[in-house]
């Protein structure tokens, strides 16, 4: 099943800037879709948001499973 959009003049000449000739606007949205998942996943991977050093790591490692 097919569905329409509708876009401004402006976003349709960046999207299909995007591309080369042979995409079509499908190809295109498909693929920027991607790259926003990947650069979301990166985002949340590269967050320091919840996170210690690695020196904190091992200052709690050594006193939790220190004998």
């Amino acid at each position: 099943m097919t569905s329409t959009i509708q876009l401004s003049n402006e976003t349709k000449e960046l999207i299909s800037s995007f591309g080369t000739k042979k995409d079509t606007y499908e190809d295109i949205i498909k693929y920027m879709y991607k790259l926003a998942v990947k650069e979301q996943l990166r985002e949340f991977l590269m967050s320091s948001e919840n996170t210690i050093t690695l020196e904190e790591a091992r200052k709690r490692h050594k006193k939790r499973w220190s004998k």
